[in-house]
């Protein structure tokens, strides 16, 4: 399906564009999990997207969509289509999560008059995809490219030789000022460029077989809630309100 066009609601609007006034970015954080969350939309259409929304600030997000009068059309939970009435779950096909929609590489994402390329970059898992504003202004890069860093490999059928391709052929190939928007920080930051991460990620400037034995000697210690979060993620698409 690659190539094909899905529409989606609000998307970034890059201030490279032109069209900076009718873009709207809010960047929300959950602290217990350290996650960002992203509400992007069109002023004028009214038109939005949520990407990475996590389960319990629902409905934080679902509030802040009303209060800026938008019309949120998808996102990355099936809780908010409970709280947003005509809003519809959008999951990577890959990641074998259920949800309205799946998405695949390829595919672009309209909001008014903008639109977000779907960039597959599986390595952390095997659906992690990263969303590429249509001027290449912006890339919201999920698990697989941080702030000097990257998402661990360790677990969710996870490689780190898939991943260190994934982030030089799909994001590092992107200009060097485009603005990088991850899904977790866990040091105070909240945006690089490209460039930066090209130059100064101390892990993605080693060589391939360097990285990998770097990622496979971590010893992370076993994620606090991935008993949950794993189950969690593949209702994720379709999960309602608890009773």
């Amino acid at each position: 399906m690659a190539g094909t066009t899905l529409r989606v609601a609000g998307r970034q609007l890059s201030q490279h564009s032109g069209a900076g006034a009718r873009f709207l970015l809010r960047q929300m954080f959950e602290p217990k999990s350290c996650t960002y969350t992203y509400l992007l939309g069109d002023r004028e259409s009214r038109e939005a997207i949520l990407i990475d929304p996590v389960l319990e600030t629902a409905p934080r997000d679902a509030q802040l969509v009303k209060e800026l009068g938008l019309r949120l059309l998808y996102a990355g939970s099936g809780l908010l289509r409970s709280l947003l009435p005509g809003c519809q779950s959008v999951i990577s096909r890959l990641s074998g999560a259920q949800a309205d929609i799946h998405i695949e590489d390829g595919q672009s994402i309209h909001f008014g008059r903008f639109a977000l390329e779907t960039r597959a970059s599986p390595g952390h898992t095997p659906g992690c995809v990263t969303f590429v504003l249509n001027d290449h202004s912006m890339a919201f890069t999920g698990d697989a490219l941080l702030i000097r860093g990257c998402g661990r490999t360790d677990f969710q059928q996870g490689c780190a030789k898939t991943l260190y391709h994934s982030v030089h052929e799909r994001i590092f190939t992107l200009p060097g000022d485009c603005l990088i928007y991850p899904a977790h920080d866990y040091h105070g930051l909240t945006v690089s460029t490209v460039e930066e991460e090209r130059t100064l990620n101390p892990r993605l400037t080693l060589s391939c077989e360097e990285f990998v034995k770097v990622m496979d000697n971590l010893n992370l210690p076993k994620p606090k809630q991935i008993d949950f979060a794993v189950p969690a993620n593949i209702r994720c698409g379709i999960q309602t309100p608890p009773s």
